[in-house]
């Protein structure tokens, strides 16, 4: 089960929903579901400007993160 859903959302607002998630957690893991590369990229980039480790998964049409800090 994912922490972030961010599927059918257009930027900003899937980065705005898993940085508010990021700074309610200082440690530990977060996952977010997305289906656009283009939200894929953003959240990557602000996670680990928060430094964050971020991986990445594809399966069909929906990307899976793991965020981890």
């Amino acid at each position: 089960m994912a922490d972030v859903n961010v599927c059918g959302l257009v930027c900003p607002e899937p980065v705005l929903l898993v940085k508010r998630k990021i700074e309610t957690k200082t440690q530990g893991t977060i996952t977010v579901i997305a289906d656009s590369e283009v939200a894929v990229k953003n959240i990557e980039r602000i996670a680990s400007n928060m430094g964050w480790s971020v991986s990445i998964e594809r399966t069909g049409d929906q990307y899976f993160l793991t965020l981890t800090k």
